[in-house]
């Protein structure tokens, strides 16, 4: 059977690839016996490392993919919390998986990314500090959906409350990553971007905070170029941006600038573009308008902001410039935000800082 691969649907649904009955051959009775136990022996813990040994081969082997997701589910339902149970779970999910991906090298290209994509779905699943240099390996695949699961596997929810669990060593593997992921913001789509921005916005390393100014300064240049796709992600950009700029520090000024920015270039794409956006995007822009005025800058400037929201509710597009004026300031005049946070815009292609957000300049045609 042929599997059907629609990028981003597929992103979540590439969970359909599947493997035939012979999944059934993985056999959980014996590690069951095992998880249930207080002290383990040796030959405990083998049979631990012959479970993960089969489950992976069985990754690997398969041909016909119809039940893998219910493979995945047997594997990652036996993971423990005993100290021994847990350890070995963790050292044999390593070498089996590294066995695994390299063995999914040596397949035909088609069944190599299937393989590979299922191993690490399993390994974002297994959520271990232990296999995130597996996940970094396959950043360097020219395949968009290999990557898009290896940067999944890096910035889920479990890894990220691990790598922010303050330790040293956590710390210096959260710079790391991001420093990798850095390399990767320029030709990655919304889809990608949306998970940095994941870690980008949680972990407190200077590199994820680089990270997050590097993705907000490619986005504002696709808003300068009509190229941007998917607004609703800049809600979630914006928001992050917001939560590192009351801090005060050196670098308050340059993530309020791009907040500041990101936010005008919306406003304005929505404004300028409503005679040719879709009615998706323009849903899409007003979800990011809202939102980002009621909990950002509501915050940011202590007191409740509904001006936006009540220019888009009336279509009162003088009223809503009028506004994005008034917060985010003009060439002539700085802005609420500005004068509350201490920023400025810029520099400009002259070098010269700005007192207002750039203008977004009008599209030379329809996008």
């Amino acid at each position: 059977m042929r599997a059907k691969w629609v990028f981003f649907g597929a992103l979540a649904g590439f969970s359909f690839l599947v493997i035939t009955s012979s999944a059934m051959a993985l056999d959980p009775t014996a590690i069951d016996a095992v998880r249930s136990k207080g002290v383990l022996t040796n030959q405990d813990l083998q049979v631990i490392d012959n479970f993960l040994a089969d489950g992976v081969q069985e990754l690997v082997r398969t041909r016909k993919f119809t039940a893998i997701a219910r493979l995945r589910a047997v594997i990652l339902s036996r993971q423990g919390t005993q100290k021994q149970y847990a350890q070995q779970f963790s050292a044999s999910a390593l070498k089996h998986l590294t066995s695994g991906l390299q063995a999914a090298l040596t397949l035909p290209e088609e069944v190599r990314t299937k393989v590979t994509v299922n191993l690490l779905i399993l390994i974002d699943g297994l959520a271990d500090l232990r296999l995130l240099d597996l996940s970094v390996a396959m950043l360097r695949s020219d395949n968009a959906i290999v990557r898009y699961w290896a940067i999944h596997g890096l910035t889920n929810p479990g890894i990220i409350a691990k790598l922010d669990a303050r330790g040293a060593a956590t710390l210096q593997a959260a710079g790391a990553i991001a420093k990798k992921l850095s390399g990767l913001v320029d030709k990655s789509g919304p889809e990608t971007l949306a998970l940095m921005v994941q870690l980008a916005g949680a972990v407190k390393v200077s590199q994820a905070e680089d990270l997050l100014l590097q993705i907000a300064d490619l986005r504002i240049k696709q808003y300068m170029a009509w190229t941007v796709k998917y607004e609703l992600l800049d809600g979630s950009i914006l928001k992050m941006l917001a939560e590192k700029m009351p801090g005060g520090s050196a670098r308050t000024s340059a993530v309020a600038y791009r907040f500041g920015q990101l936010y005008s270039c919306a406003i304005q794409r929505y404004v300028v573009g409503k005679a040719f956006l879709s009615s998706v995007q323009r849903q899409q822009l007003v979800s990011v308008l809202i939102g980002t005025e009621d909990k950002c800058t509501s915050k940011l400037l202590g007191a409740p902001r509904t001006a936006i929201k009540r220019a888009i509710e009336r279509d009162d597009d003088a009223a809503l410039s009028t506004e994005h004026n008034r917060l985010l300031g003009t060439n002539a005049q700085a802005g609420e935000l500005a004068a509350k946070i201490k920023f400025v815009y810029g520099p400009d292609a002259t070098g010269r800082k700005r007192n207002g957000p750039f203008a977004l300049p009008r599209p030379a045609a329809t996008p």
